[in-house]
């Protein structure tokens, strides 16, 4: 036969042993927002200068800023800068009528920038700058030359 075990019923406890449980109150910030927007500050509003109509003639022309030279240094980078403008035309010159790569085609663009601003530079009167862009076509148009 199966014998039941019942387990026995626990006592109740007096009330005056029982400490009551104390009502916690927790007061927590509210969560932050999952997104914050941070906004610029309003930007003043700037009327814009009356623009004038005659622009052109309120202008004056803007300085040419170059070194002074004594006669002689600007007759020595005179001749200089005609000397490097006619070697690389004359280089420049062996490369016409050949079919050029890419690299030897942008090279000739350069040397015929490079001839053009020197030429600028010259009819200014700033023949610092002229001789060294035509010193700059030279070299270049030496390298398109040997690369033929």
């Amino acid at each position: 036969m199966p014998v039941t075990i019942t387990a026995p019923k626990p006592r109740p406890l007096p009330d005056e042993s029982v400490d009551p449980v104390p009502e916690l109150q927790l007061e927590l910030p509210p969560p932050p927002p999952l997104l914050s927007v941070h906004t610029a500050p309003v930007r003043p509003h700037v009327t814009p200068a009356p623009v004038a109509e005659n622009n052109a003639e309120s202008k004056p022309e803007a300085p040419v800023i170059a070194p002074q030279m004594s006669d002689a240094e600007a007759s020595a980078a005179r001749q200089q800068t005609t000397s490097s403008i006619t070697e690389a035309e004359k280089n420049l010159a062996r490369s016409q009528g050949k079919k050029l790569n890419a690299n030897q085609s942008d090279l000739a663009a350069k040397i015929k920038q490079f001839i053009g601003d020197a030429q600028s530079a010259s009819r200014e009167g700033d023949w610092t700058r002229a001789r060294s862009l035509a010193t700059k076509a030279q070299v270049l148009s030496e390298e398109l030359a040997s690369s033929l």
